[in-house]
């Protein structure tokens, strides 16, 4: 949906700039002569008027055509908004959250055939970003990178450990296999399935986060995405792919159940929260459940 509104931006921009472009080029200059030849042979002012309107349609192109060239623009290279509509990123993320996306962290593309122009950067471990879901194009999804091309990720008993890319050293001065330091923090703050959810900081790389692990619901090894030649718990991230992870742990459908985001489907690095609207309301609440019962001021913000 969201690409096929950037196609209509794009069609819309052209069409009202070709109208436009069109009328000062070749029907511009034939009303300005017009009038002039009308002025010259001594007309009242009722008979100049006429020639002089300028048409519905160049107007109307004329009107709209920097706001779309303008919004295209905006949309397509610097940020787009999107909306959280899981709770897939809780807690960094919450169901009503509305987040700016910086289109140029990862390179500049078009916005009709999303072929990269500029590079202009890549992702960093610990990035939230938006990507087209790799099983269907026409879907975005929000998650954290984990891992990155060439890292070995081990996702078990709810512990993510990374094996960094080896790349010019001597096997014996490659970096190990280590943990994600992870620090419990709370208890029953969010609750799921009638199980109050752990609370921990995480830190990938540089980056300090949260995450939530429920109490008793696992995932069984054998429903993960299984790449040949490695254990069901075991990717080895290829080149050009990201390994990304929910932060609601046991609640997301991410790379360990479909593999790998290609470098081709980023859509954004998610940089802020610009408005958070809460739709929570009682079972004998008569409000339509797209209508917001307050807003979340406090949210508003960088994500990290």
């Amino acid at each position: 949906m969201a690409n096929y509104f950037s196609i209509l931006l794009v069609v819309l921009t052209l069409a009202t700039g070709l109208i436009w472009l069109l009328d000062s080029l070749y029907f511009a200059p034939k009303r300005r002569a017009k009038v002039a030849q009308a002025i010259g042979s001594g007309s009242s002012s009722s008979a100049i008027d006429p020639p002089a309107e300028l048409p519905y349609l160049v107007d109307t192109a004329q009107q709209i055509f920097p706001v779309i060239a303008f919004v295209l623009v905006l949309r397509s290279f610097l940020y787009e908004p999107f909306q959280i509509p899981s709770g897939s990123m809780m807690p960094t993320l919450l169901v009503g959250d509305f987040i700016l996306v910086e289109k140029f962290a990862y390179g500049i593309k078009d916005p009709v055939f999303r072929s990269k122009m500029i590079e202009t950067g890549e992702p960093q471990r610990g990035d939230v970003v938006v990507f087209k879901y790799p099983e269907d194009t026409n879907i975005d999804y929000i998650k954290r990178v984990v891992g990155l091309p060439g890292d070995t990720v081990i996702y078990q008993n709810k512990q993510i450990y990374i094996k960094p890319k080896c790349q010019g050293l001597q096997q014996s001065e490659c970096p190990k296999l280590t943990p994600v330091p992870a620090e419990f923090q709370a208890r029953g703050e969010f609750v799921q399935d009638m199980a109050p959810l752990l609370r921990y900081t995480e830190k990938l790389g540089d980056v300090s986060h949260d995450i939530l692990r429920h109490p008793m619901r696992d995932v069984h090894p054998s429903n993960y995405y299984t790449q040949p030649g490695t254990r069901s718990n075991e990717w080895v991230v290829p080149e050009g792919q990201y390994f990304v992870l929910g932060d609601n742990r046991d609640n997301s459908r991410d790379s360990r159940f479909w593999g790998f985001v290609p470098d081709d489907n980023l859509v954004g690095k998610a940089v802020a929260i610009w408005i958070s609207f809460e739709f929570e309301r009682g079972p004998d609440s008569w409000l339509p459940s797209w209508v917001p019962t307050g807003v979340r001021f406090s949210r508003v913000g960088g994500i990290h």
